[in-house]
């Protein structure tokens, strides 16, 4: 269930335009007050921090009390080379520097990180869970190739959601099969009637309802445990 801001009385995300190191990839950091947990994203192919859809899933999750961190994975002037768009070791390698940026920003400090990527970006976000090990606290995949991920879906620790319609043809399989050879906490959830970009009246609201609550669980959830620990 998406949250509206405006109306509930909660103070809005604070936003913070950023150049994530080494390169200076422009991002927007969005930060609740106590975030309870970080989302980065990882786009697809085609696609940029500006994406819609990502937006209106990190619009959900900040409504949770969780940072999200949209950016773009690609330089400007590499956007227009289709072997850097689908170099899936290099936009891992982004992804990855996104995350050791964030251990050193005050505002995220503490914070347990989770990884959201669609299309050829969810590969991206699986190649990175399985290098950054246990600082990955969870990841999903919405519309994802994550069978792209190759060797390094059998080194993710963090528990992992594939979200896919059901009316995605092949991806459907090749998601089925990824998900087999995950050995971490996972999920499979298949969207009824959606297709790859989940256009369909109701399927992105059920992407972000999933998502929102993967992630509340195995970063919120999980920090407010801690938390509680004496």
């Amino acid at each position: 269930m998406s949250i509206d801001l405006s109306s509930s009385g909660t103070v809005p995300p604070r936003e913070r335009e950023v150049e994530v190191p080494p390169l200076g990839l422009a991002g927007t950091l969005m930060l609740p007050t106590a975030p309870r947990g970080a989302v980065f994203f990882a786009h697809g192919s085609g696609s940029s921090r500006f994406s819609p859809r990502n937006r209106r899933v990190a619009a959900a999750l900040q409504g949770r009390g969780l940072a999200t961190l949209l950016f773009d994975l690609l330089l400007p002037e590499e956007e227009g080379d289709r072997a850097k768009v689908f170099d899936i070791a290099l936009l891992a390698e982004r992804l990855v520097a996104a995350v050791r940026w964030a251990a050193n920003e005050p505002d995220l400090a503490g914070v347990r990180i989770g990884l959201f990527g669609a299309s050829t970006g969810a590969a991206a976000a699986l190649v990175a869970a399985a290098r950054l090990g246990d600082r990955i606290s969870a990841v999903v995949s919405r519309g994802g190739r994550p069978d792209l991920a190759g060797a390094s879906l059998d080194r993710v620790v963090a528990p992992t959601l594939l979200i896919v319609g059901g009316e995605d043809g092949v991806v459907v399989d090749l998601n089925a099969e990824a998900f087999a050879r995950l050995g971490c906490v996972k999920s499979l959830e298949i969207v009824p009637g959606a297709t790859h970009l989940f256009p369909e009246p109701g399927a992105l609201e059920t992407v972000i309802d999933l998502a929102s609550d993967w992630f509340e669980r195995h970063l919120a959830g999980a920090h407010e445990a801690r938390g509680a620990e004496p």
